[in-house]
């Protein structure tokens, strides 16, 4: 009897250590857990690109335990600012937020809350990130090159099109046209031979038939070189507009082609996307960036090629500027903060996330590795995709390094509107290209 006592009092005093070890198991683990730095990333992506950035987050929180990254997505950049302002004074904003290019990173950079990117690459830097975009690209860099926020958003504008429907039409899918007089002639077969309703239709119209208009055509958009020359803000707000007889030509084509059913959709957002993606539109002329929404339609056969061109104006295409979005850092953190955010950054840089990005997404490859490493079968599946973003490692020409404009988050919507007037025949179209530049030039010399 007593034997049994004794072997039952060491089975419990057993149980006990046991349940005692495995307690101080728990709390070493919470410690651990506890002693993770969380950074939140607040961002505008929608659809598959929102979804593809979501699943490499996640993956990254699950490869490592000392930085916690928290997404939050907002409906549009309007409501990320407002928040960001509110959350100023209870420090509990981003460490990194998305923002569209305003073609003024530099005023950005001077904001109080914006810690710009090589300040915060100096303190932690990124290992062998050997850059994709030429440092004489504009989109996230200062006039001495250096660079003002991280460029996980950027694209440039392409033109998609179906391979079924050029098939039926009786089209050479592997060679689209490169002009827009040729372009013109490809959309003839695709209404009265394919029977297509939508031959054209094109998203983000301002970026797409008036910045690039320029660039694609070796062309300056606005005075000052752009307004790369400028030395000054007093300067950029001296820029104009320079819309041309090229212009006068682009635009009163655009308005036959509306009249003809030739072009049929044409928007300042991103909507028109969907209407490629269903296959109700052949051509489309959009942002690199909404490769994720088309690879994620299955159905769906696509090539990509430049923007087309004008050969009155030029013997060859020029190179479209580089913009889209980018993650800038935000300062007023602690340093363990500051120290996870580039940890983080780091973490995308690598070549095989970065490259994964890249074949989802569409946008650009973050640095030349990620270029390299992105699978040959990815570009195989779009003609033409593979030679688009070889030709952006290149420098870029005077008139392709990008453009500078005060106030131009306020110019774009009027250049929006005056497109809106003349493609819908309710203004002449060189009487709104004249109204756009003089309202254009007002708004940059406000302050």
């Amino acid at each position: 009897m007593k034997k049994l006592q004794l072997a039952g009092i060491a089975r419990a005093l057993g149980s006990t250590r046991r349940t005692w070890l495995f307690g101080l198991a728990l709390a070493a683990s919470g410690a651990a857990h506890g002693a993770s730095v969380e950074i939140q990333v607040w961002h505008t992506l929608t659809g598959a690109n929102k979804t593809e950035f979501e699943k490499l987050v996640k993956q990254y929180n699950k490869e490592q335990g000392d930085v916690e990254v928290a997404l939050r997505a907002f409906p549009t950049e309007q409501a990320l600012k407002q928040e960001a302002a509110a959350s100023r004074k209870s420090k509990s904003g981003p460490n990194l937020l998305q923002l569209n290019d305003n073609h003024s990173p530099e005023v950005v950079a001077e904001h109080r809350d914006i810690l710009p990117m090589y300040e915060l690459l100096a303190k932690y830097p990124i290992k062998d990130a050997d850059w994709f975009l030429p440092s004489t690209t504009s989109f996230t860099r200062d006039a001495r090159g250096r660079l003002l926020a991280f460029p996980w958003m950027a694209e440039v504008p392409v033109m998609f099109y179906n391979i079924e429907q050029y098939q039926k039409a009786g089209l050479n899918a592997a060679q689209p046209a490169r002009t827009w007089a040729d372009l013109q002639g490809e959309l003839l077969k695709l209404r009265d031979v394919g029977n297509s309703s939508c031959p054209y239709g094109t998203s983000e119209q301002v970026t797409v038939h008036l910045e690039n208009l320029a660039a694609v055509n070796n062309q300056s958009y606005t005075t000052n070189e752009n307004g790369l020359d400028a030395k000054s803000s007093k300067s950029r707000a001296a820029a104009a507009m320079q819309f041309d007889t090229l212009y006068m030509r682009h635009l009163s084509l655009m308005v036959s082609w509306k009249r003809s059913d030739l072009f049929t959709r044409h928007s300042a957002d991103r909507s028109n996307d969907a209407l490629f993606a269903k296959g109700e539109c052949a051509v489309l002329t959009t942002g690199s960036g909404a490769l994720g929404q088309f690879l994620d339609t299955r159905s769906l056969k696509f090539g990509v090629a430049p923007l087309p061109f004008y050969d009155q104006a030029t013997k060859t295409g020029g190179r479209p500027f580089v913009s889209g979005a980018a993650l800038w850092a935000v300062e007023g953190h602690p340093q363990n903060q500051e120290k996870a955010t580039a940890q983080f950054l780091a973490w995308l840089s690598k070549p095989v996330i970065a490259a994964q990005w890249h074949q989802r997404t569409g946008y650009l490859p973050l640095t030349e590795a990620a270029f390299r490493a992105s699978d040959v079968s990815f570009y195989e599946r779009m003609p033409g995709a593979q030679q688009i973003i070889a030709s952006m490692r290149s420098q870029p020409a005077a008139s392709s390094r990008g453009f500078r404009m005060a106030n131009y988050d306020r110019i774009e919507p009027v250049l929006n509107r005056e497109l809106d007037e003349a493609l819908e025949g309710r203004t002449p179209p060189m009487a709104a290209l004249n109204s756009a530049a003089t309202q254009a030039r007002a708004i940059a010399q406000q302050k």
